[in-house]
């Protein structure tokens, strides 16, 4: 049933109901009166017309979003009102229709006031905090879904980074290549080709298969073989069972990228690059080992490990980890445990990597 419904029949039946009660002690006091059953149906109209314009009222002005020591100072006011708008019509048809009920009452205007108060109390009451309580929650559901919004554009961006100066050294590589090489060359461009299809594609999933970022990997490693030449030696070690599992797109790349940048560019005689990848209590472990001295981490890492970490409690929450650290005094060594998003796939990977 629609709001609108439950609120007309609420009303009809609330208002009917409470002016029906009143109404059959008379009856049964004093007998029938057609007088009074003409003014108890009166009264219900005039009841359903006055909380119908203070519901108008308060969501003109949307009372609901005020703070609870503004609204309630109106509320009380409301009540007030419209127990004496019910006094002042009542009070002196009452008079005339049934004085003798009104003999001998010293604060009868008071005692209309408080029981019409009574009944505009809870009515109001029962109206405004629904909708407080209601206006409140939404306004959280708008909080959340605007936080996911932003977090899902972080995400985005953060997928699909591709550092140009690689690309500019690579294109330079490539060029050097055209005379010297040509079937090396043609290789490269497709290499490259690749690195920029999958960082263009990065924005438009929230993750990948662990073998196809391997093969984003291996592209970048080949293309920067071509540039460092024997001062670059790679070795990448993937435990079958995790060749299916999830991860976040272009993040090895940008944590290998930021090994070479920052730790084999940087040392003499050049180093290495290594990958590993296993299972450990469920999680997917992935490590990260290169030559280098991690030294200040914001500086050394740079946008890479800022992006890693963030792409991963975005994606996984507490349950993902992210750590580098250094190994020994020439080696860094980059720890990340990526958890599976759903139950099933640390079995799926490991049926598929038998299969």
């Amino acid at each position: 049933m629609a709001k609108q419904k439950i609120y007309w029949f609420c009303q009809i039946f609330g208002w009917s109901l409470l002016l029906a009660v009143e109404y059959l002690g008379y009856l049964f006091e004093d007998g029938f009166d057609v007088d009074v059953l003409y003014l108890a149906i009166a009264n219900i109209f005039l009841g359903i017309t006055l909380t119908h314009l203070y519901r108008l009222m308060i969501r003109r002005w949307n009372w609901v979003r005020l703070p609870f020591f503004q609204i309630a100072p109106r509320v009380l006011l409301s009540i007030l009102v419209l127990a004496l708008i019910m006094t002042m019509v009542n009070m002196p048809i009452d008079k005339i229709i049934v004085p003798q009920h009104l003999v001998g009452e010293p604060f009868l205007f008071f005692g209309y006031i408080l029981n019409w108060g009574k009944s505009m109390l809870t009515w109001v009451l029962t109206y405004t905090v629904y909708h407080y309580v209601e206006q409140n929650r939404n306004a959280e559901i708008e909080k959340i879904l605007l936080k996911t919004s932003i977090r899902e554009t972080e995400a985005k961006v953060l997928r699909s980074q591709l550092n140009p100066h690689f690309v500019f050294n690579a294109l330079n590589s490539i060029r050097a290549l055209v005379h010297e090489n040509p079937v090396k060359a043609q290789q490269s461009i497709t290499q490259l080709s690749n690195l920029l299809r999958n960082s263009l594609l990065a924005d438009r999933r929230k993750t990948v298969e662990l073998r196809e970022e391997i093969k984003t990997v291996e592209d970048y490693l080949a293309l920067e073989k071509v540039r460092y030449e024997d001062r670059l030696t790679s070795r990448i070690n993937i435990d079958g069972r995790t060749l299916f599992w999830q991860v976040p797109p272009m993040m090895l790349q940008t944590l290998v990228e930021n090994a070479i940048k920052h730790g084999v560019s940087t040392a003499i005689g050049g180093g290495f690059v290594e990958v590993h990848t296993s299972i450990s209590s469920d999680k997917l472990h992935i490590v990260i080992r290169n030559t280098g001295v991690l030294g200040d981490k914001e500086a050394s890492g740079g946008f890479g490990l800022a992006n890693t970490a963030q792409r991963l409690e975005l994606l996984y929450g507490p349950d993902a980890r992210f750590d580098i650290f250094q190994e020994d005094e020439a080696i860094v060594c980059a720890d990340i445990l990526i958890p599976a998003q759903s139950e099933g796939m640390f079995r799926k990977s490991a049926s598929k990597s038998v299969s």
